[in-house]
């Protein structure tokens, strides 16, 4: 596996260990209503982000190599989305929320693009 798929790989990882930690601590460490809403809704997305990393393994593997640049889409938009929530949740000012929907919109973006990838890609077999 060469070594820009194995960051993003290893990076995806780190993603879903992130995003599990926010939810437990969320749903075990906070006792403000809104804190929990923030922990529990970053941590939803970035795992499910984090997953999809995984996901442009296999399109990449299948000849689709605009799944790369949707892997870092996905890992960039998971970040800022999970974690400008988090830092709110953690105290941080609420302008933070402003970085929330650029999360999302590369999150989107990185979805289209893999759509993209998988129509494009060389008609093979992963077997």
């Amino acid at each position: 596996m060469e070594l820009q798929v194995r960051a993003w790989m290893a990076l995806a990882s780190l993603s879903g260990l992130m995003a599990v930690a926010a939810g437990a601590f969320g749903a075990h460490g906070v006792a403000d209503p809104q804190a929990k809403a923030w922990l529990q809704t970053g941590a939803q997305y970035q795992l499910a982000h984090a997953l999809a990393v995984f996901g442009c393994y296999v399109v990449w593997r299948a000849g689709g190599g605009a799944a790369q640049v949707a892997a870092w889409l996905f890992l960039a938009g998971g970040f800022l989305f999970g974690g400008s929530l988090y830092l709110m949740a953690l105290g941080a000012p609420r302008w933070f929320g402003a970085i929330t929907p650029i999360g999302g919109g590369l999150m989107l973006l990185a979805w289209a693009l893999l759509a993209y990838a998988t129509l494009t890609g060389p008609r093979t077999t992963l077997v």
